[in-house]
């Protein structure tokens, strides 16, 4: 996708795929975006569309039985799939660094909080203890956690998930990263801190320049944070636009499902909301041609075939027969009726 502004990280053609005995699954499968620098792009889509192993993929963290199989991942020009695992654990926490989904689960329970901030200052800077100590203070007072010299000294059971989402951020941010990528960073959180936590990322990224990858199923987070969105469906980019194309006029029907799918509170909604019929399919099972084909109301003959993903002359993609030439269906066929404000 074109954009004005510098890009950071270009993503081309990425190709990650699992492999078992009898066969290949391919969990990404072609999927291409850029980063701008100092902007956020959203990816968004059901669970199982590909949306973390893409994250993962990026920062060379797919555990075997799957592979990067495929593709480019230029961060600042350079492609970091044909770096040497030495020189990425110099890129993860230090130029890139990534936020996993359950801070429970992440945060390791027999280490300190600032035991566990401390060792990217230790690792990346060359810190001792107490310097990397007095730094993680400092962290913990940057993402607004109270009683920073007690809490440093925490294990992460004594913290609400409230704070230890902020631990995460924390330790992200240790080195300053120039590209911050965000797993579903709100997840389990109540509403409150869920706002707390958004808010204090967008001031992070103003005041320290980064770029940030913002991975989610919540649409109303992709408003709120996000420059760009990238919609995936079965390890695909179906649209990608910038978040007030996609919201004024989503163009792919799986898009509009998603958004109609939502409740407004701006309108008096009776009876149930929207859903996109069916499931996401198995990755081992994936339909020929069009992946979202078998859930689509408009799908015709010509979707048997996969479309390619078609840029238009303001730089968004999408990947739907309906907008293409070859269109074999209603000529009339409108995916999006602007619902009324």
């Amino acid at each position: 996708m074109s954009t004005n502004s510098e890009t950071i990280l270009d993503v081309r053609n990425l190709q990650t795929s699992f492999f078992t005995s009898e066969l290949e699954v391919k969990a990404v499968d072609g999927v291409s975006f850029k980063v701008p620098k100092g902007k956020t792009i959203g990816i968004v889509g059901e669970s199982g569309s590909g949306k973390s192993i893409t994250s993962l993929s990026i920062l060379r963290l797919i555990q075997n039985p799957g592979k990067v199989v495929g593709g480019e991942v230029l961060f600042n020009g350079e492609n970091i799939l044909e770096k040497s695992e030495a020189q990425m654990r110099k890129i993860r926490g230090n130029d890139i660094s990534m936020i996993f989904q359950e801070p429970m689960t992440s945060l390791n329970p027999v280490y300190t909080v600032g035991q566990q901030i401390g060792e990217a200052f230790q690792i990346h800077e060359k810190l001792g203890k107490k310097e990397a100590i007095k730094k993680s203070i400092d962290m913990l007072k940057l993402v607004g956690i109270p009683s920073p010299e007690k809490r440093v000294h925490q294990y992460p059971f004594e913290l609400s998930g409230g704070m230890r989402q902020r631990v995460m951020i924390a330790m992200a941010l240790a080195c300053n990263p120039k590209l911050l990528i965000a797993d579903e960073p709100t997840t389990a959180l109540d509403v409150t801190i869920q706002a707390q936590i958004l808010e204090l990322m967008k001031d992070l990224q103003d005041r320290l320049g980064m770029s940030i990858i913002m991975i989610t199923h919540d649409l109303g987070v992709v408003a709120e944070t996000c420059d760009y969105v990238a919609v995936m469906y079965c390890g695909k980019v179906v649209e990608y636009a910038s978040v007030k194309d996609l919201f004024n006029n989503p163009r792919h029907p799986y898009t509009v499902g998603l958004l109609n799918s939502l409740p407004r509170h701006d309108e008096d909604v009776e009876g149930e909301l929207e859903i996109i019929p069916g499931s996401v399919p198995s990755p081992a099972e994936m339909p020929t041609g069009c992946r979202f084909a078998p859930r689509c109301a408009y799908a015709s003959d010509i979707c048997k075939e996969l479309p390619q993903l078609e840029e238009d002359e303001n730089g968004n993609q999408i990947r739907c027969w309906i907008y293409s030439e070859e269109w074999d269906g209603d000529p009339e066929v409108n995916v999006y009726e602007k619902r009324t404000t």
